[in-house]
């Protein structure tokens, strides 16, 4: 399947996410609440940034389960972030300037999101690329920079700051509480 072909489906399974990925179409259920709550508290947090910080201006815009346009498909990513803007995107033209994943259980899951996932968001001109990881307890950060690829790891008790959000602070124990509240729900 090519990706025009991909942009043209009208009719689908909301019960489904789909993906194009080197011309295959990926289907799979939808996120789980481990996944999805502490995506939408980071939402929160961006938003209340945006808001109410002085240099929250910085935050053009945010929103969750996204397509990332890769050069051969269609990735869904968690959570993605424009800023530098100066106004709302156009989710068609502007890439992001960070993707967001939370790992999913399973070795699948951890290629997709720590080497996959990578490599396309690189690919497609992302800036940053967070993997919030709730089995590893981790925050690792791929900065993709003219130079090369730098990694940063940020543990569960350590707090995240950008350059590009100003002032904006992400405390990785707050996610990681927020997954383990929806995972011991389910029990």
């Amino acid at each position: 399947m090519t990706p025009e072909e991909f942009d043209a489906i009208e009719e689908y399974d909301e019960n489904y996410r789909y993906e194009l990925v080197h011309g295959v179409l990926v289907v799979t259920p939808i996120s789980l609440a481990e996944e999805t709550g502490p995506n939408e508290l980071l939402g929160y947090k961006l938003l209340y940034y945006r808001e109410h910080h002085p240099q929250g201006s910085a935050l053009d815009h945010t929103l969750p389960q996204q397509y990332v346009r890769t050069r051969s498909g269609r990735r869904i990513a968690d959570r993605l972030i424009w800023t530098g803007l100066g106004r709302l995107p156009n989710r068609r033209k502007d890439t992001p300037s960070i993707a967001v994943e939370f790992v999913s259980a399973g070795r699948r899951s951890r290629q997709r999101d720590y080497v996959d996932k990578r490599q396309e968001y690189e690919e497609a001109g992302i800036q940053q690329y967070w993997i919030i990881d709730r089995f590893q307890r981790t925050l690792t950060v791929f900065h993709f920079l003219p130079a090369g690829v730098e990694e940063e790891i940020i543990s569960e008790g350590q707090a995240y700051q950008t350059a590009l959000l100003p002032g904006f602070e992400l405390p990785l124990a707050r996610l990681l509480e927020a997954a383990d509240r929806e995972a011991q729900a389910e029990e």
